[in-house]
């Protein structure tokens, strides 16, 4: 009853268009929902994450959900989601994969879900992680643990988008590193974050984790960078 006087008095708009939302929905609406562009790579075995990082990390599973396009609906959504306070929209993706991949069989042998961390500094700013809530989704649609105080950046890094992929790599290189102990070892990690654009940073991640002996990367992103 409170929850349909406050969207009476309050009504709660698409992450994507900003139309208001109707009462059966949540974060964006049915429209957007249909509109969004899907990259539909857990459908393809040799997707495009798989091209991506093909002689840089050795890649067990990759994919994301949505393509990322520049003034688009994912656009506006990942944009609110880390700049406007809308960390819901995090949870909402979460289980929208999570509902697409809990069947694979390529993610049965997982065995921890971790977070591309932020620095102290940048979460106290932002006040969470925009990934959280999607790998908790996925934690519970996958039944896989999430794990946020494995992987950890050691510096605080100015954005790095209008750097070149060269000047990227060797700053975000030295960002990463883990906290691992006997029980991390030999074991599987799903690394998971918003946008992949140049993949320097999940390189960079995968690279810290594949410190601990015998382990195995997979990757899955909201979204992917798509000219």
């Amino acid at each position: 009853m409170w929850n349909d006087l406050l969207n009476l008095f309050f009504p709660k708009s698409c992450a994507g268009c900003h139309s208001f939302l109707l009462s059966d929905e949540k974060v964006i609406c049915t429209q957007c929902r249909h509109e969004v562009p899907l990259t539909n790579h857990h459908k393809i075995e040799d997707n495009e994450i798989f091209q991506k990082f093909y002689g840089r990390i050795p890649l067990e599973y990759g994919s994301a959900l949505f393509y990322f396009h520049k003034k688009g609906i994912v656009q506006e959504m990942i944009h609110k989601l880390k700049y406007k306070g809308h960390e819901e929209i995090s949870e909402t993706i979460g289980n929208w994969y999570g509902e697409e991949l809990k069947d694979l069989d390529q993610l049965k042998g997982i065995d921890y879900i971790i977070p591309v961390p932020l620095h102290k500094k940048r979460l106290r700013e932002r006040g969470y992680n925009q990934v959280e809530g999607f790998g908790k989704a996925l934690s519970s649609n996958l039944a896989i643990p999430y794990d946020d105080q494995l992987l950890y950046r050691k510096l605080y890094t100015k954005t790095q988008t209008k750097k070149d992929l060269l000047g990227r790599a060797d700053v975000i290189a030295t960002v990463f590193d883990v906290s691992f102990s006997d029980n991390h070892v030999g074991k599987h990690f799903l690394l998971i974050d918003d946008v992949i654009t140049t993949g320097s940073t999940l390189e960079a991640c995968s690279r810290a984790i594949l410190k601990i002996p015998n382990t195995k990367i997979s990757i899955i992103c909201m979204a992917m960078s798509h000219s």
